[in-house]
């Protein structure tokens, strides 16, 4: 049976398929559209689930919607009545919108398929899961557990923001939420929104600007946002922000609280936005460690699945592990809306349809998260070719050694292999590589190759074999999203007038033989890369090794800022030729930025919208 899943209407829409529970293919429409968090419905990532599936539409038998419009509507509108007459206006642009579309979204999205299949049955076949059993099943489905506890934390679904649930065998059961509008996500984006960040795309900047702070308002929100249970639950002081009813995530009583308006984008970050960013990660984590300690203790499981925006918080998520409530964690590599359209589909085959599980025999049920477009070496050169790019090709042995000793003369990589990944991180199949050793690496990526801001720390791809000698962990880690430190026989001690340094100074200072993914806490968000789901990453990780002794790369995805992760090799060769990255490879072809025309090279820095 094949089972088609679709997240679409808010961000990050997606589609998944399956066939009788096994993954087939995954990815998100921004990759094909070139749009950053693309909301709208995802026609091209429908196609190519389909033609990856090898299968004609009528083929088909279910296509499951992530969530439930009607019900989201009826939270929409209680909302507005209880909060009335304050949020009149955003009353007033949502409905039009709501009564035209999304009220109606069972047709619309027959209609959708219809357009991007042709006929179909599409209005039978249509299926409707919940927003956050959707998230639980992407998270409980796919991990390599019997069963688990599964937390879901985000925005917000319909109605909940957090929600517990059982996982065994096939069965999957919510059995605790809270509701909206109290919302850990929300919160978190609403400081994001706060310190001049988007919505829905700064939050991995406000993480990672928080180890250049210190939590100094952690108890300033603690005492007037936000009253924390022990268990972890919690409600929020809606008086402070407008998100439920307004335009805004934030009032003047927030900026009031703070003594600051505020910060306007893309102007100059200060020591007090530093200190605001360690303060409301640090709430973050104190909340996500009692949530977890109390599921553990209410359920007795050893094993814990998360999934959800908020899990995408790789610090939190490193803290959870080492605080060994649960002897085992497991994050869906697509926790946000994106993986919704994933665990949609799962869903419907094991709730719905009450079939059988069976736990992968692999790391997991997520095969690397490889779930996107793959392109042959003939369609490579052949796509190469016609854009006028110039390239050799080279053996696997040949290419090895030619990218490797281009890695250690410092030269950025762009790395295109395989399959694309599913989720927001670059694992080695859309990657831009350097050498960790190199103490100006950051820097030079950061400005030169992704036009992003200097403070954005990059993370370590890890032989998985080897990542004990060089972080303080032992854990498999292939999605990025556990951080640990360096292991401590790697650091390097700070002098004194180093360790007096404040803020975006720290930035300069190398902290281990690793520097350029060494952050300024002595914290890496670790990739651990293995030879069963990524064979060529591993291998050329493995020749770094044996050439440098050190079995560690930098990996930052495959774009620039605000553009979304490459797609095909003809988005390779755009970035390739739009900044300064200096090597590309793909698949087995070898292009150095020397040997191209500089007519072809192009004006990326202002390409896309800023994230």
């Amino acid at each position: 049976m094949w089972i088609l899943g679709i997240s679409a209407f808010y961000h990050d829409s997606a589609a998944a398929i399956i066939r009788d529970g096994h993954i087939v293919a995954a990815a998100q429409e921004e990759r094909f559209t070139r749009i950053k968090h693309d909301p709208g419905f995802p026609r091209l990532a429908v196609q190519y689930c389909v033609q990856e599936a090898g299968i004609k539409s009528d083929e088909i038998d279910h296509v499951v919607f992530f969530d439930k419009p009607f019900v989201k509507f009826e939270r929409l509108l209680e909302t507005y009545i209880a909060n009335a007459p304050r949020g009149f206006k955003s009353f007033r642009m949502a409905m039009p919108l709501w009564l035209r579309e999304k009220l109606f979204q069972k047709s619309l999205l027959a209609k959708e398929m219809k357009e991007t299949l042709g006929e179909g049955g599409w209005l039978e076949k249509l299926l409707f899961s919940e927003h956050h059993l959707s998230h639980a099943a992407s998270a409980f489905y796919p991990s390599p557990y019997e069963e688990a506890a599964v937390l879901t934390l985000d925005g917000v679904g319909e109605w909940a923001t957090s929600s517990a649930a059982i996982g065994r065998g096939n069965k999957l059961e919510i059995f605790k939420e809270m509701h909206f509008p109290h919302s850990l996500g929300l919160l978190y984006s609403a400081f994001t929104y706060y310190i001049g960040m988007k919505v829905n795309s700064g939050e991995y900047k406000l993480m990672g600007l928080a180890p250049y702070g210190e939590p100094k308002y952690r108890d300033k929100i603690l005492n007037h946002l936000i009253d924390v249970k022990g268990d972890g639950s919690f409600r929020i002081d809606q008086s402070y922000f407008d998100y439920a009813t307004g335009l805004t995530m934030t009032n003047k009583k927030f900026d009031d609280l703070f003594g600051q308006p505020a910060r306007a984008p893309e102007t100059q970050i200060s020591q007090f936005h530093m200190d605001i960013a360690a303060s409301i990660q640090a709430v973050t984590e104190d909340i996500m460690l009692r949530l977890t300690r109390s599921l553990a203790q209410e359920t007795g499981m050893k094993n814990l699945c998360l999934a959800g925006g908020v899990a995408l918080n790789c610090v939190a998520n490193g803290k959870i592990l080492r605080d060994g409530a649960f002897e085992n964690i497991w994050i869906q590599p697509a926790a946000g809306d994106a993986g919704g359209a994933l665990g949609a589909a799962l869903a419907a085959w094991h709730i719905h349809k009450g079939k059988p599980r069976t736990v992968s025999n692999q790391r997991d049920g997520m095969q690397g998260s490889y779930l996107g477009p793959a392109f042959s070496q003939d369609e490579i050169e052949r796509r190469l070719a016609a854009i006028g790019a110039v390239f050799t090709v080279a053996t696997d042995n040949d290419l090895l050694d030619s990218t490797v000793d281009d890695l250690i003369a410092e030269r950025a990589v762009g790395w295109f292999q395989g399959r694309m990944e599913f989720g927001p991180r670059a694992l080695g199949g859309r990657s831009i590589l350097g050498d960790a050793r190199s103490s100006r690496m950051q820097k030079t990526l950061n400005l030169r190759v992704k036009y992003r801001e200097s403070f954005r720390p990059f993370a370590p791809s890890a032989l998985r074999e080897d990542v004990a000698g060089w972080f303080q962990m032992d854990n498999d880690s292939p999605y990025m999203l556990l951080v640990a430190d360096v292991a401590n026989d790697k650091k390097r001690a700070m002098t004194e007038d180093e360790s007096r340094l404040f803020g975006i100074e720290k930035l300069n200072v190398p902290r281990s033989e690793i520097p350029a993914v060494t952050h300024v806490d002595y914290s890496a968000r670790v990739q651990t890369v293995h030879a069963d789901t990524n064979a060529k990453y591993h291998a050329l990780i493995s020749r770094f090794k044996q050439k440098t002794g050190c079995p560690v790369l930098v990996n930052t995805s495959f774009n620039v800022r605000g553009e979304p992760i490459v797609c095909t090799p003809e988005d390779a060769f755009r970035c390739f030729m739009g900044t300064d990255i200096e090597t590309l490879v793909v698949g087995n072809c070898i292009l150095r930025k020397e040997d191209q025309s500089m007519d072809m090279r192009k004006d990326y820095k202002d390409a896309f919208a800023l994230d």
